[in-house]
């Protein structure tokens, strides 16, 4: 399965400029996963990139400017969300996905978390490429009504989506724990009866929050 955070399969054609971005992201990528935000330096991409310093610092500026990049690269990759035909079998898959990549060694996915707490810049662009992929996998819920898996009403598909992923991160990042194969379907299986049940209604929203 895709990574969501992995742009290495999924370059635009382009000049040397483009060339270039694509290598130096790259640099930032295996830098930050392997020494974390305090191990990545403008130097050590350039180096690693095999390009100039003085076109990273002209290009990028700082570490900062180098996140964000690798973030926006992220927003641009042509990734889907799952279409398996029950919402219960997307967000498992989902699910899967968002395993993977926080299970790999070393995780460029945790990395960047962690980096995106010594970087403003790079948290506010970190910010907005999850709310872009909430709402991109709110066509999973969208389908699921359609096909009367969940109630007519008004469901709060982003409330749903993030109580269907949110055991994930709080597994492997939080508690740090082994990856237990069958969380992905267990976290998505809840969600799915909670959601069936009406609990990411909007109407039950408002009326428990009168």
């Amino acid at each position: 399965m895709t990574d969501p955070l992995d742009t290495t399969s999924d370059r635009r054609p382009g000049g040397r400029t483009a060339r270039i971005r694509a290598q130096v992201l790259d640099a930032v990528r295996a830098e930050l996963a392997e020494g974390g935000h305090e191990g990545l330096t403008m130097e050590g991409v350039a180096t690693r990139a095999g390009v100039h310093r003085a076109t990273v610092y002209r290009r990028w500026r700082d570490v900062g400017g180098l996140l964000v990049d690798v973030i926006d690269a992220a927003g641009e990759m042509d990734w889907q969300p799952p279409d398996t035909g029950s919402l219960r079998g997307d967000l498992t898959a989902l699910n899967q996905e968002i395993q993977e990549s926080l299970v790999v060694q070393p995780s460029f996915a945790i990395a960047l978390m962690a980096a995106s707490f010594h970087s403003e810049q790079a948290a506010r662009a970190q910010t907005q490429l999850w709310t872009d992929r909430y709402a991109q996998c709110e066509t999973l819920v969208e389908r699921a009504i359609e096909r009367g898996e969940l109630p007519a009403q008004h469901t709060d598909a982003r409330s749903l989506l993030i109580a269907a992923t949110a055991p994930l991160y709080h597994q492997l990042v939080l508690l740090r724990a082994d990856p237990d194969p069958q969380l992905p379907k267990r976290a998505a299986e809840a969600a799915v009866l909670a959601a069936a049940a009406g609990g990411f209604s909007v109407r039950v929203r408002r009326e428990e929050s009168v």
